[in-house]
């Protein structure tokens, strides 16, 4: 089985890019074998239907990105099959987060849409030329990552820990806030579906 760990996000705008930087997180620091098994991972930016070329040819699929939740914290970790949504998710966040759903719905239609699940954190701030991530959003990449790590595993993935960079290490210097990923404890719980 071909799958693909993609993130999706504009980095321009803080919160908005954490798929991005969630995936080159996971990319530089994990090691990932299988013994049939293939995973790849890529940063999608907010291509969006330019990445059906790419999507189709797996058979499955889990985006990172942020996820708009109604009645919910910033910070919030969600992760959860596409076909069985949380109600509180509604889609209707930011431009890329709507390319997206309709680019997988279109996948859908066709019948080229691999098995989709979906790990997304709510945002705090999309804020325009703002490369960082807010506070909340960052302390919730430990969840975010062990919420992956358990998942893969389910998979039969072995996971192997190459290097111990930080996500904001990772995050281009040009107008980052100047926020870190160190120190913050995680109260939230991840809602899985």
């Amino acid at each position: 089985m071909k799958i693909l760990l993609l993130g999706i996000g504009n980095v321009l705008y803080a919160d908005e890019g954490i798929g991005v930087h969630f995936v080159n997180y996971i990319t530089e620091n994990y090691q990932f074998t299988h013994e049939s098994h293939q995973l790849e991972m890529l940063d999608g930016g907010t291509l969006a239907q330019g990445l059906i070329p790419i999507i189709c040819q797996y058979d499955y699929l889990i985006v990172v990105d942020t996820v708009n939740a109604n009645g919910v914290e910033a910070g919030e970790v969600y992760f959860f099959d596409f076909d069985k949504a949380p109600q509180e998710i509604d889609w209707q966040g930011s431009a890329h987060e709507v390319e997206m759903l309709q680019t997988l719905n279109m996948m859908e239609m066709v019948g080229d849409r691999p098995k989709t699940f979906v790990l997304g954190v709510t945002p705090t701030v999309l804020e325009p030329m703002t490369l960082g991530l807010t506070t909340k959003v960052a302390a919730a990449v430990p969840l975010m990552e062990q919420t992956l790590l358990t998942h893969l595993a389910s998979l039969g993935f072995t996971a192997t820990r190459i290097a111990e960079h930080s996500i904001d290490s990772l995050i281009p210097n040009s107008y980052k806030r100047g926020v870190t990923t160190t120190g913050e404890n995680i109260e939230d719980e991840t809602h899985q579906i």
